[in-house]
């Protein structure tokens, strides 16, 4: 997908995005968190932060960065910070996810959640939070991916050439995101609603 046509979908979506895709990204937007908070602390980094809908569940002991495309978004991301005085989020800025301002090595845990299927180039979006986190850290992505068979595999398919409009690709293959050569998969299982959205946690070596 596009960058342009990224910022121009979640320009789009920003005002109505918390109570109808986010709604239905919930489930795994909570299981990401609660496996972040189950780490010992540090530096958490949430790529594609969005209107900031996981920030409230993030422990008060994480240091919490998150970072989007959208400007519309972390405007609604910011005043969600300044409301609920979520003193762990110690910054929200606007980066491209292919080109993160980081140094190397610099996050126990970096967090993606319902974006790899939505940006541009994946496979460097990968790539980039295995470059920040630290060797031993883990990558935590929910998102939805692919069906091989089945109905539902048929109509994502028949979605796909609408994925500019939509927002997000429905033929997202699973493989875009485990090419990475210094990561490991630690656990992956489906959740809720039927199955359509995955929950994937990768390590990186420690040599990396």
């Amino acid at each position: 997908m596009d960058i342009n046509a990224v910022k121009t979908s979640y320009a789009r979506w920003a005002p109505v995005y918390d109570k109808t895709f986010g709604a239905i990204t919930n489930v795994g937007r909570r299981r990401s968190v609660a496996y972040v908070n189950q780490r010992s602390g540090g530096k958490v980094l949430e790529v594609g932060v969005g209107t900031g809908m996981a920030l409230p569940f993030y422990d008060a002991r994480m240091s919490v960065t998150g970072i989007d495309f959208s400007d519309d978004m972390l405007e609604k991301a910011r005043i969600k910070v300044r409301k609920k005085e979520l003193t762990h989020v110690k910054s929200l800025q606007q980066m491209d996810a292919r080109n993160l301002d980081f140094p190397d090595n610099h996050f126990d845990t970096v967090a993606a959640m319902h974006i790899v299927s939505v940006v541009p180039e994946p496979e460097r979006v990968v790539s980039e939070m295995a470059r920040v986190c630290k060797p031993g850290g883990h990558i935590v992505i929910t998102n939805h991916f692919a069906r091989d068979k089945g109905i539902l595999a048929a109509i994502e398919r028949l979605s796909a050439p609408f994925s500019s409009l939509l927002g997000w690709h429905s033929d997202f293959d699973v493989s875009t995101v485990l090419g990475e050569p210094c990561l490991s998969v630690v656990e992956r299982k489906s959740l809720p609603p039927m199955g359509m959205m995955t929950f994937l946690v990768l390590e990186k070596a420690q040599a990396a």
